[in-house]
């Protein structure tokens, strides 16, 4: 390794990271909580050090150049090997001791977090849990970025390379306003059932929609144009409706609290996701991270209880 040939600093690598997101050097600056004359100094020896320019202004504020776009993803990957290599040292003695910053997608987050975070800080005592909610995509992203350590997703959804640690089945059910010709059936539904249902669904972006669409698709149901943003408005806008919907078992008690919806369970084999802990490939915490799996398994077990 030509040691000798490498003068610059992660630091230097920062400030160019940060210029680069926030395509200015004042908000750069203030990101990085130092002066924007400071950092702008440290730019300008990184750039004479590689003998490239990196950023261009013009009217519309910082431009990377084309050496840029080639440096700076490579900065970010060396960015996220020292966090690695930080994490490592520190988490040596006790890996599972101090911040873990977690992220959870909406359709499981509200219905596993009252059973699952209690049972992680018992498990693991000595942790300190940074919860974010949000969309698989951005998820996914942030765990990519190195600003989330693991996350809660369905496996059916896209997560890329994200390594991960299962969790457990989520199925999912038929839910019908009382009243409805499918709520007086009184045995487990078919999928072929949905044939001739109009079924409302979750807005786009959501995984869980994207697995439900399949099924309506597969099976001919007609999909409502108004498209709920979270499980709770789905359930409501159901119940005074007169089309039905699919929910996951994990949110039936929750959002099904005051019995509005009849629900049915499907014949086996029934619709499901997968749901688990994923994070970064190669990430220092790999091995720890699995052991976060035991006590989630036994909190799903306890919040699918009624569904």
């Amino acid at each position: 390794m030509r040691f000798a040939s490498l003068p610059i600093t992660l630091r230097q690598l920062q400030y160019a990271c940060a210029v680069a997101e926030q395509r200015s050097f004042r908000k750069a600056a203030a990101l990085c909580h130092v002066s924007q004359p400071s950092l702008s100094a440290q730019i300008a020896e990184l750039e004479r050090m590689l003998e490239v320019q990196l950023f261009e202004r013009d009217r519309r504020g910082v431009l990377l150049t084309r050496a840029g776009e080639a440096v700076i993803p490579r900065a970010r990957a060396l960015l996220l090997a020292a966090d690695d290599v930080v994490d490592i040292a520190t988490r040596h003695a006790d890996p599972l001791a101090g911040l873990l910053r977690v992220g959870v997608i909406p359709t499981i987050g509200p219905y596993l977090l009252p059973d699952l975070d209690p049972a992680l800080r018992e498990a693991f005592p000595k942790l300190r849990l940074q919860w974010t909610e949000d969309k698989t995509e951005t998820l996914v992203g942030m765990l990519g970025a190195g600003d989330l350590d693991v996350a809660l997703l369905a496996l059916e959804a896209e997560i890329g390379e994200l390594e991960y640690a299962k969790v457990g089945e989520d199925p999912f059910v038929l839910a019908a306003p009382r009243g409805h010709a499918l709520a007086a059936r009184r045995s487990a539904v078919t999928l072929e059932t949905l044939a001739d249902a109009k079924v409302y669904l979750l807005d786009d972006g959501h995984c869980f929609r994207e697995q439900a669409a399949d099924l309506c698709a597969a099976t001919g149901a007609e999909q409502q144009e108004f498209r709920a943003t979270s499980l709770t408005t789905l359930v409501q806008l159901t119940g005074s409706g007169d089309g039905v919907t699919i929910l996951p078992s994990l949110a039936v008690e929750v959002e099904n609290r005051r019995a509005q919806l009849v629900i049915r369970k499907f014949r086996r084999p029934a619709p499901r996701r997968t749901i688990v802990f994923a994070w970064r490939r190669g990430s220092a915490l790999a091995d720890s991270l699995r052991e976060l799996a035991d006590p989630a398994r036994r909190a799903l077990a306890v919040a699918t209880r009624g569904g």
